[in-house]
């Protein structure tokens, strides 16, 4: 049975099989944050990270309504509305009045967001490819072993 709970991994003494998810859970939680941090530095944008993060939510999933984006990114609702209002002034993304709601609107992004977007990833890949070059055949199957479990653990927590 798989421990989830917080207090027991961190009751257990260090090292041992209760221990271990714990232990993981803090190494990769700053690994991920400190590779998170790198990309963004590596992307080089004046978004913020939250910017950058509601721009790739709309080019993906777009339009959507303000309340739309505020469900995928896990924020309130005036936060996606600030958020699209300073998208809107670097002309990343456009407002559109809602067909089904004329009260409310749709954002999508524009040529413009997209290009950006396209060029974010490409220097992020460019990045970690960079660093990936410099592993072995079985550093390099591990990690793609470890992505694939990453990914199993991460589906259904965003629609």
């Amino acid at each position: 049975m798989a421990r989830t709970s917080t207090v027991l991994a961190h009751s257990a003494p260090r090292g041992t099989p209760d221990a271990r998810p714990g232990e993981l859970a803090a190494r990769l939680r700053l690994v991920i944050t400190r590779t998170a941090r790198r990309l963004r530095q590596e992307a080089g944008t004046e978004l913020s990270p939250s910017q950058t993060a509601a721009l790739a939510t709309i080019e993906r999933h777009g339009p959507l309504t303000p309340s739309e984006l505020a469900e995928l990114e896990r924020v309130q609702r005036p936060t996606a509305t600030r958020i699209v209002a300073r998208l809107e002034d670097e002309v990343l993304v456009e407002r559109t009045s809602d067909p089904a709601d004329g009260r409310s609107f749709t954002v999508a992004a524009t040529p413009k967001g997209r290009a950006l977007m396209g060029k974010l990833r490409t220097r992020k890949n460019a990045y970690l490819a960079r660093r990936l070059h410099r592993l072995g055949d079985a550093d390099l199957a591990t990690l793609e072993r470890a992505a694939e479990i990453l990914e199993r653990l991460l589906e259904g927590e965003r629609p």
